[in-house]
């Protein structure tokens, strides 16, 4: 929203609606203008100030120095224009005029032109002497009795006398809490935290003593065990040794070894062994036999044995063609 203009009647005679400054033919649209001093318009001096300082814009420059031209007609007193300290005053009114237009021709293609504008704009800003009511509200303001800084203050000094508060509460507990640990420690007594703390570490320990009790037994236990099934054991070997007297071994002749299904064979027993009467061996897969000396003899896993190589070789098993060309 624009702001009144307020020039209209100025010329009147004992009219007055503030101190003005007008910067004219400056070289920049009224409507880039226009922008900048929307933001300043109601602002109180120094304000105002800040925010062209800071406003990035080439035409901030310039209504800037219109601004300090405006505040030095309005504190002049030699002049009669005097108002109010700067302080004191506020932008009562800002705005832009069209001024002329220069007109310049830009060569373009096949012998035509086009038409530059170049804008101009004359620039006014009005100022005033703020209320009485404003001016306090700026004086606390700056003094740091008002406002959000006053506010703030008060509310940190609350939190202060809070905490010192809650401080002294807790130094008077610490104090009672100390002085009954002087009276327990002088009258010999334990306060009940600590009889309670003793009383859970005897506890523990009885605990750890069962345990440890039981461990024990439970070793003494499996020591009997092992040395019951050690002497079980020895009577064992010795009940074998007392019965196997005449008894032939696993590789000897007349053991576990069973009846082949050719004649003179057996059956290898559960370790591949063959009793010491049938010492050839037999490969049904390859239909081979290997006698000790044969070289393949030790690795053979023999499926069959034979006692003699006759009895082999009426079974259909022959020698194999490296012990024949050894032999």
């Amino acid at each position: 929203m624009r702001g009144p203009k307020l020039n209209e009647g100025a010329t009147a005679i004992g009219e007055r609606h503030g101190t003005k400054a007008t910067a004219k033919y400056v070289r920049s649209s009224a409507s880039k203008a226009r922008v900048v001093l929307d933001l300043i318009r109601g602002l109180d001096v120094k304000r105002a100030d800040e925010v062209l300082q800071f406003t990035d814009r080439s035409i901030a420059r310039d209504i800037r120095k219109v601004l300090a031209s405006a505040v030095a007609n309005a504190t002049d007193a030699d002049s009669g224009a005097y108002i109010a300290d700067a302080d004191e005053l506020f932008v009562l009114a800002c705005f832009a005029d069209e001024g002329p237009t220069l007109r310049r021709f830009r060569p373009r293609a096949r012998g035509r032109a086009t038409r530059i504008r170049k804008r101009t704009c004359h620039i006014t800003v009005v100022l005033a002497r703020m209320s009485e009511d404003r001016i306090e509200v700026l004086q606390a303001r700056a003094d740091g009795t008002g406002g959000a800084s006053a506010n703030r203050r008060a509310r940190v000094e609350r939190s202060r006398k809070r905490a010192a508060a809650a401080r002294e509460q807790v130094d008077a507990i610490e104090a009672d809490e100390a002085i009954e640990d002087i009276e327990a420690a002088t009258t010999g007594e334990e306060a009940p935290e600590v009889q309670g703390v003793a009383d859970l570490a005897d506890e523990v320990e009885a605990n750890e003593d069962a345990t440890d009790a039981d461990a024990a037994d439970e070793d003494a236990a499996d020591a009997d065990a092992a040395d019951a099934d050690a002497a079980d054991e020895d009577a064992a070997d010795a009940d074998e040794t007392a019965s196997g007297d005449g008894v032939p071994d696993a590789g000897s002749a007349g053991g576990d070894s069973q009846p082949g299904e050719w004649a003179g064979s057996v059956r290898p027993d559960a370790d591949g062994n063959g009793p010491d009467t049938h010492p050839i061996k037999g490969n049904a897969d390859s239909m081979l036999y290997h006698t000790p000396d044969s070289r393949y003899y030790k690795v053979t896993k023999a499926e069959v044995w034979f006692d003699t190589e006759e009895s082999a070789q009426a079974a259909g098993f022959s020698k194999p063609g490296t012990t024949k060309d050894e032999d």
